[in-house]
């Protein structure tokens, strides 16, 4: 089997790949002239550069694949110009899902995001059939996300077979970025985590996210979401099991969402639009931590054999990893 593959560069997308190679997969793999190819070294895989904003370009690549995997993804959540994220989650998810399907591509495995659910405020747990709505969609990452699993879905329902992965909050070795979530994990190791607010997450182990994109291939029903998650945690809880990894305190002090608002507020309009640089804390990101972000994975355990593992061992992993890259010192 020859598989294309978008993102492998990136965090879980490195992971995808290196779970291909080493079922012996044919590999081709999307790069951008601006990728920093660490992540792939010494992966048995062709490399491709190109860029899903000149979709075009990507058809001979494609061609005499029996399946594409697009991972790749705009994740951040504060951007100064919306409309590339736009460009890249949407419009790329659906000019390359045109091509699959005009080259004949046998499947296409979409990874979406666990963002696309409708979560709500009183921590109740979501699986793929709770309502939801893009009115719900808060922040231009997940409106992006959820656009473009809208393409997905719509295409599964012309015929193509799509499957789409949803993965919650993954975690582990090999953040190089870091993702929003390896930046708590950054952030708490060099002691930048003086005090936390009521939310919660779902994390996952990226080892099982990227064994079950391998099952994928063969199983699933097209236009089915499946949820890819492990623990549902509070941040507290979170920091907790940060700090008895690694011996530092973790923050005793609550701070109310109003307060946080207030903080994300300043920081965005000082640091962001005014000195240019990323903030800290975005005020979409404190409107997503007013909800409590669990979900269940049921049904991938059902139908693809998903396995949802204890964190602790992924999370022990981004920290060391962490540290040996020099994100933080030595605890």
């Amino acid at each position: 089997m020859k598989v294309f593959l978008t993102g492998a560069t990136g965090f879980v997308g490195s992971h995808v790949a290196r779970s291909y190679a080493d079922a012996a997969i044919g590999l081709r793999l999307l790069t951008r002239s601006s990728s920093n190819l660490t992540a792939i070294e010494n992966l048995n895989a062709e490399q491709v550069v190109g860029d899903l904003q000149e979709p075009e370009k990507l058809r001979s690549a494609i061609a005499g694949c029996e399946a594409v995997v697009h991972v790749a993804a705009d994740y951040r959540l504060w951007v100064r110009d919306p409309r590339s994220m736009y460009a890249a989650n949407v419009d790329g998810t659906r000019e390359l899902l045109r091509i699959a399907r005009e080259e004949g591509v046998r499947r296409v495995v979409y990874t979406s995001s666990v963002a696309t659910m409708g979560f709500r405020k009183d921590g109740t747990i979501v699986d793929e059939n709770s309502p939801v709505s893009i009115n719900e969609m808060i922040g231009h990452y997940k409106r992006s996300k959820f656009l473009g699993e809208q393409e997905a879905i719509k295409a599964a329902q012309m015929g193509q077979e799509v499957i789409i992965l949803n993965p919650t909050t993954p975690i582990g070795a090999g953040d190089a970025k870091p993702t929003p979530t390896g930046k708590i994990v950054v952030d708490f190791l060099n002691k930048k985590f003086p005090a936390y607010v009521d939310t919660g997450l779902n994390l996952v182990d990226v080892s099982e996210v990227s064994r079950i994109h391998l099952a994928a291939l063969e199983k699933g029903s097209p236009g089915e979401r499946y949820i890819l998650g492990g623990e549902n945690l509070t941040l507290k809880q979170i920091l907790d099991r940060m700090s008895s990894i690694t011996g530092l305190p973790s923050p005793t002090l609550k701070v109310p969402h109003a307060v946080a608002m207030m903080f994300a507020f300043f920081d965005e309009n000082v640091s962001g639009r005014l000195l240019g640089r990323e903030p800290r804390a975005t005020v979409e990101a404190v409107k997503m931590g007013q909800k409590m972000m669990f979900a269940s994975s049921a049904k991938a355990e059902r139908e693809l054999g998903f396995h949802v593992l204890p964190v602790y061992s992924a999370m022990r992993a981004a920290i060391e990893w962490f540290v040996e890259h020099g994100y933080a010192p030595r605890f």
